[in-house]
């Protein structure tokens, strides 16, 4: 049969509409049954942590986060410092959107999806340790419209709420339509998702400026009161968000067939490079602000970076952030080394924690140190709280790794055959130029 034909007949026979749908999604859940010995302990050992995390979280339930070292003194804690991080990460997606759609990389065009995954998987996580923050999440309905009082636009967590979804739904329905059209065999059309695209960049720079406001807009906690905490908050993301993408996109193309380049990775790695540089002018900029004309607002500077009246409960932790951020910058700014996968993942690797530590415990919980009236009450994560963290990460590890192993089968296949396609129309190019040179 001619091959022409045959894929005529091929078309007529695949489903189409609803049943399409129905095979897309039984195929996308078929595959995530399948994998070797290493697969299923992944799974298994991610499993664990959940019900152990879980375990921890129903004792919070039942006894309330009295279990916690969080107070009235301190009532945001090793949560929120989780959830601020990860809002970050989220946000860093971009880094791939605009080279992949503004600027027509199709190098990180290839691989967009996987950071849209990464990013679909950060909000939830995100969203999840503000659920285990609320003492009782079961009144959650309060906030629902209609039903309870959503507070818009008074309340900056309503806006919270509203760019954090609306984030989770664009890349969502942008992923799905890439991935659905690929699992069809055909291209998307752009005309289709590029409005939503370019609406997806400033929705990204908007989750964090927002959770950025949220913090800044509390006049009585001077630490955060400053006009610079959403640009430190940007700079930082750009600084922790691609490198923890890099980081997976490596493991992904070592355990796959995945076709990554390397120039997505060295992208990533530039773009964590300068990010970082100006999340330390930032920090540089604040200190100088807060220590040169010292006065009664820089309490709370003073005992995160200094110690106050022999407090110096978070001192270390701040100090090895910025060690390991410096070191992490040095590292990168060298050029052989920014090239060097074992020092390029090294700075990666330092970059994650140093951040997560200055955006986190050296970011919400100093603010509260000391109170109005000038009590002095250190605060450390209980077990609890670490637990159920390392619960939530699990859970966000194992959404991220069904999401892409349901994935990755369809754009394998999809870019196998664009290159195919290529490769031919290379060929057809070549053959008619020499055929005009005749």
């Amino acid at each position: 049969m001619p091959k022409q034909s045959q894929t005529h007949e091929d078309a007529k026979l695949r489903p189409r509409g609803f049943l399409l749908l129905l095979r897309f999604f039984g195929d996308c859940l078929a595959e995530l049954f399948k994998g070797g010995w290493r697969y299923w302990a992944w799974l298994s050992g991610l499993f664990v942590l959940i019900g152990w995390g879980g375990w921890f979280y129903l004792r919070q339930l039942d006894q309330g986060l009295v279990v916690t070292h969080m107070s009235n003194q301190v009532s945001w804690g090793f949560y929120i410092s989780n959830f601020t991080f990860l809002v970050g990460v989220a946000a860093a997606a971009v880094m791939l959107v605009i080279p992949a759609y503004i600027f027509y990389r199709k190098d990180i065009r290839d691989v967009v999806l996987l950071g849209d995954t990464m990013a679909v998987t950060a909000v939830l996580m995100a969203m999840l340790f503000v659920i285990v923050d609320i003492g009782r999440p079961d009144r959650i309905w309060h906030m629902i419209p209609l039903i309870g009082r959503f507070n818009f636009p008074v309340s900056l967590l309503a806006w919270d709420v509203i760019v954090l979804s609306g984030y989770l739904v664009l890349n969502l329905g942008i992923s799905f339509y890439l991935l659905f059209s690929h699992y069809q065999g055909r291209q998307a059309k752009l005309k289709m998702y590029l409005p939503f695209i370019i609406f997806a960049i400033f929705w990204a720079i908007s989750i964090h400026t927002v959770t950025a406001f949220l913090f800044s807009a509390n006049a009585g906690r001077h630490f955060w009161h400053n006009a610079l905490l959403a640009p430190r908050f940007i700079a930082s993301a750009f600084a922790s968000g691609p490198a923890m993408m890099a980081i997976g996109l490596q493991i992904i193309r070592a355990i796959s067939d995945y076709p990554i380049r390397q120039s997505v990775i060295n992208h990533l790695a530039l773009v964590a490079t300068i990010a970082l540089q100006v999340t330390l002018f930032f920090l540089l900029a604040e200190l100088f602000t807060e220590f040169y004309n010292e006065g009664e607002h820089a309490a709370s500077a003073r005992y995160l970076f200094l110690g106050l009246d022999g407090h110096t409960g978070l001192t270390p932790w701040i100090w090895t952030a910025i060690v390991l951020l410096l070191i992490a910058v040095v590292m990168l700014m060298i050029h052989p080394l920014r090239h060097k996968p074992l020092t390029m993942n090294i700075a990666f690797v330092l970059i994650i924690i140093g951040v997560w530590i200055e955006k986190g415990m050296g970011l919400v919980v100093p603010a509260f140190i000391p109170t109005p009236i000038g009590e002095i009450y250190e605060y450390s994560p209980s077990l609890t709280e670490i637990m159920v963290s390392v619960g939530i990460w699990a859970i966000g590890l194992l959404i991220f790794t069904l999401l892409a192993k349901a994935a990755l089968p369809v754009q394998c296949e999809f870019l196998r055959r664009q290159r195919e396609r290529e490769r031919e129309q290379s060929g057809w190019d070549g053959f008619e130029r020499r055929h005009n040179v005749e």
